[in-house]
């Protein structure tokens, strides 16, 4: 098996579970006086600009994951751990766990104001067909913690308890809309305001199966990838299609992410594999034409996340490597070599753009900060840093 470099750092911790899922909790609900922990300086840092300084009380991170049905011994959960700007440090174990018996919460979706996060659950024993299940948060104080968890919410949504099982699960900038998309024989896309649940957009067999959803930063829009086939562009003033996105003939596109450029126009890119490795497509938001492909990794992408300021890209691939790309040169800025020892699975910017999460099948979670770039062009590191290489800091 291969070793991950630098396992040890405080950036990188194991949490005993597979984990498909990882965001950043909103801050709103992060406690005004966490409990700090004991940690050791040194973490995963990219150069960048325009970083705003560290806090130093921690911030929530959640994961999802678990062995799924079965008797693997592996437990289904959410998990909360704690990640400390100050120290560059994940907490060495979750400060919260929410065991979901055999349901494996396989995707999930933060929602940004705050109020909670829905997870898919597939079929077991505890829900006789695959459901959407939503969970709130839950502050907990006694007299010696005061810290946030998670509970079953009682709130049952009831439009998608027989949906089967989702793939795509998002919510819009705002979260006053949740699109959720379908596996094999499902196939179906809806849209829906929130909380109210009122349909916006419902479209049977809208691909043969709902890979990846993505709402454009104003809301008027949303693009869906399927397991093949065209991507779609759906106007969701007029429920209507308003274009398709058609592939080269070698490309399976993989997943969508809105963005906007330093002018304020909004941009599309769409990951796609190809023969010869990996690339990600920049489309126009307007006339909804290819501007543009560069290819980035000669594996496969596995996980795939733009920065809130857009000017970051990464991708996280099947041999467990992290690529951070600048989104105005297109140009690889910064590798994390075996950043995990299994698949990427997931990964996440923070809200302010100033950190990547990542996670992957082999337990392991890890934090990559974007430290801010001195005037001189050097990057401002703390600790070890040599499993990152980094290209481009001009």
């Amino acid at each position: 098996m291969r070793k991950a470099k630098n396992p040890d750092t405080p950036n990188y911790k194991k949490y005993g579970v597979p984990l498909y899922g990882s965001a950043w909790a909103p801050s709103v609900i992060i406690n005004d006086s966490p409990q700090q922990l004991d940690r050791k300086p040194g973490a995963d840092e990219v150069s960048g600009e325009g970083s705003t300084p560290s806090p130093t009380s921690p911030t929530y991170l959640v994961f999802s994951g678990g062995g799924g049905e079965g008797r693997s011994g592996i437990p289904n959960s959410l998990l909360l751990a704690e990640f400390d700007f100050a120290s560059n440090s994940l907490s060495d174990m979750p400060v919260f766990k929410l065991g979901t018996g055999a349901d494996l919460p396989y995707r999930m979706a933060v929602h940004p104001g705050g109020e909670g996060l829905i997870c898919s659950l597939p079929k077991s024993c505890n829900y006789k067909m695959a459901a959407l299940v939503w969970f709130q948060w839950d502050e907990i104080k006694t007299e010696e913690v005061h810290k946030q968890g998670l509970k079953l919410s009682e709130k049952v949504l009831t439009h998608l308890e027989d949906a089967g099982q989702q793939l795509a699960l998002t919510f819009n900038n705002d979260g006053s809309m949740l699109a959720v998309g379908g596996e094999i024989q499902d196939g179906n896309l809806r849209v829906f305001k929130w909380p109210s649940m009122e349909n916006v957009l419902s479209e049977a067999q809208a691909h043969s199966t709902v890979k990846d959803l993505d709402f454009s930063p104003d809301g008027k829009f949303l693009v869906s990838l399927g397991s093949g086939g065209p991507g779609r562009v759906w106007d969701l003033t007029s429920s209507t299609v308003a274009a398709s996105l058609l592939k080269e003939n070698d490309e399976a596109f993989g997943f969508c992410r809105f963005s906007q450029t330093n002018d304020k126009n909004q941009v599309l890119y769409i990951t796609a594999a190809r023969d010869r490795g990996a690339c990600i497509v920049t489309w126009n938001t307007t006339t909804w034409k290819k501007l543009g492909s560069k290819k980035i990794v000669r594996d496969s992408i596995s996980a795939f996340s733009v920065s809130a300021d857009g000017k970051f890209l990464a991708v996280g691939t099947i041999q467990g490597d992290i690529v951070i790309v600048n989104s105005a040169s297109m140009q690889v800025q910064a590798v994390v070599r075996q950043a995990h020892l299994g698949i990427v699975t997931t990964m996440r910017f923070s809200q302010d753009s100033r950190a990547l999460v990542s996670a992957s099948m082999d337990s392991s979670a890890r934090v990559t900060v974007i430290k801010e770039k001195k005037k001189n062009g050097d990057c401002d590191r703390k600790g070890p840093t040599e499993d990152i290489i980094y290209l481009g800091l001009a």
